[in-house]
């Protein structure tokens, strides 16, 4: 290859990695507010058909259980009564068709007796995802709380250390 050939390649390279990178972030950043408006139907665009959704409260396995928790209680009380979840600016590790992705994520809930809302529950987050039929799909969702005990500090070092290609 002729040096213009290899710079041609490393800028399509980088380019690549950028979208990547930022059609990651459009599906992490489109569960917040699918979630918060029961959108039960976008939530299912955006994981994988055998996607695990692990949280130190329970393990949904499937993308219907995901969805179906959407479509229940207590989710829907949640809805109709104020909450918001956010999440962090993403870490995003890219190899391949797979990434790993670590943020914070906050559930805020509206005080039923104040004009405000609380934090409820802060937690550890590592997303495992995969590039299927052309689209960024989660594949995993582990969710640890951040309560002072280990499980959210390990959570946050186990996905710095491994490869991403770990699913």
């Amino acid at each position: 290859m002729t040096d213009t050939a290899d710079q041609v390649a490393a800028l399509l390279e980088r380019v690549q990695i950028l979208e990547d990178k930022a059609a990651i972030q459009e599906v992490l950043t489109a569960y917040g507010p699918a979630v918060d408006s029961g959108d039960a139907e976008t939530v299912e665009t955006l994981w994988a058909e055998d996607a695990v959704y692990d949280t130190d409260i329970r393990v949904m396995e499937g993308r219907d259980a995901i969805v179906e928790m959407v479509r229940t209680r207590p989710h829907q009380d949640y809805i109709n009564e104020g909450c918001g979840h956010l999440l962090d600016p993403v870490n995003i590790r890219l190899d391949g068709d797979t990434a790993v992705v670590t943020c914070h994520s906050l559930l805020l809930r509206r005080n039923l007796d104040a004009d405000s809302f609380r934090v409820w529950r802060v937690s550890a987050n590592r997303f495992d995802l995969a590039r299927i039929e052309g689209s960024w799909k989660i594949k995993r969702r582990t969710a640890r709380v951040l309560d002072g005990t280990a499980a959210g500090h390990d959570l946050f070092a186990r996905a710095s250390r491994s490869p991403a290609t770990t699913l």
